[in-house]
């Protein structure tokens, strides 16, 4: 098939969050597949423009003229469009409150060439700039949505919240993120991170790594780590959304007198991540909004047992066996982490179960019900 894929963020560009590391992982496993697969995305900051060949897909950075936040207004989209659209057989739009995905999907309703949208977590809106989202999905997201043959959910998190908002059932297909099991395979040895913060090895060291935003909960995770046993530290890494997520972490700190029981690490990538994840005793993902939760996956396979919410999609596929899932409150959150903390037994069990747990979130599964979504897409595009 010749598939487009349209998003926001692509690699190099991981501090973008999700889909810059996602959309590579889906678009290079089918070409592999023998899939034609071409990216349409964003040249951020001072990189180039231009079209380049990654993992045997074709990606074509656009040049922006307009910049707000995570929002660009791209030179060359509609002239791509109108001279490229109609050779392919379905287009794939990620995320939403962008300007370059209902801009191809416009295009796409009028050339009558199908494509499916995955909101990425992001339709319901949640917190920071309420009123401006709202006014997107009045705006572009009404008919960016309508026009798709599918959403996709990558959980029946996910799923439940897109019919709570309104898409018809029979729009919502639910297809999980994956895992690449080869990133995991040769571990770093523990210390380097704990090295470099300053952390003995003997100090039980819980973990958040992720982006720093509000919907991450970190805010309910200070709080609730104020009552774990002071024995622990806890360390907060990843880039900052300059929502004011990390200034009320520092404040956190300070009001609960947690300054030396607390590091903020900044972000980090590649081995770096790894190394972390490695490092950590326990790894929380406290979101109060996650529509599935790669970092908990990540965690897992690199041995580390995880706290995560139940308000994020991974949950049901890592409880009891690798993960411990608590609801969105304090005193719960508090009372597992210290349980994880002080219980070595059950530490361990988890952690044991940590390698099985990984192996059942490879990318084999999604990737084959992505091509059956794209398949069922063309063909009823075709037969229309």
């Amino acid at each position: 098939m010749r598939i487009l894929k349209v998003t926001q963020a692509y690699h190099p560009f991981v501090e973008k969050g999700g889909p810059a590391v996602k959309v590579p992982a889906i678009a290079e496993r089918l070409a592999k597949r023998g899939h034609r697969v071409t990216v349409l995305t964003v040249a951020h900051g001072s990189a180039p423009a231009g079209t380049q060949t990654r993992g045997g897909v074709e990606v074509i950075y656009l040049r922006s003229l307009v910049a707000y936040r995570s929002t660009t207004w791209n030179a060359g989209v509609r002239a791509f469009c109108r001279e490229h659209l109609r050779g392919f057989d379905v287009a794939h739009i990620y995320g939403l409150y962008d300007l370059l995905g209902p801009t191809v999907a416009f295009y796409c309703r009028r050339m009558g060439v199908p494509y499916v949208v995955e909101p990425m977590g992001m339709f319901r809106p949640i917190v920071r700039s309420l009123v401006k989202k709202r006014l997107y999905h009045w705006l572009l997201g009404g008919s960016l949505v309508t026009g798709a043959a599918f959403l996709i959910a990558t959980s029946q998190l996910e799923q439940q919240e897109l019919l709570e908002e309104g898409v018809a059932a029979q729009k919502v297909v639910v297809r999980r993120n994956g895992l690449d099991l080869d990133e995991f395979a040769d571990l770093p040895p523990r210390g380097a991170f704990r090295h470099e913060l300053g952390i003995p090895d003997e100090t039980p060291l819980v973990l958040y790594l992720g982006r720093l935003s509000k919907k991450k909960g970190l805010d309910l995770l200070v709080r609730a780590f104020a009552g774990v046993p002071a024995s622990a530290c806890l360390v907060v890494a990843g880039p900052d959304e300059r929502d004011g997520s990390l200034e009320e972490v520092k404040r956190l700190c300070a009001d609960l007198a947690l300054a030396n029981r607390v590091r903020l690490a900044g972000p980090r990538y590649g081995l770096q991540k790894l190394q972390a994840f490695v490092d950590a005793d326990v790894f929380v993902l406290p979101s109060q909004n996650e529509n599935f939760g790669n970092a908990v996956a990540e965690a897992i396979a690199c041995g580390t047992p995880a706290i995560v919410t139940d308000r994020c999609g991974i949950a049901p596929l890592v409880e009891g066996t690798a993960a411990l899932v608590v609801p969105y409150e304090e005193e719960e959150l508090r009372t597992q982490m210290t349980r994880l903390v002080e219980d070595v037994a059950l530490r361990e069990r988890l952690r044991a179960g940590c390698r099985k747990t990984a192996g059942t979130l490879s990318w084999d599964q999604p990737l084959q019900k992505m091509e059956e979504i794209y398949q069922q897409v063309a063909r009823e595009a075709q037969a229309a």
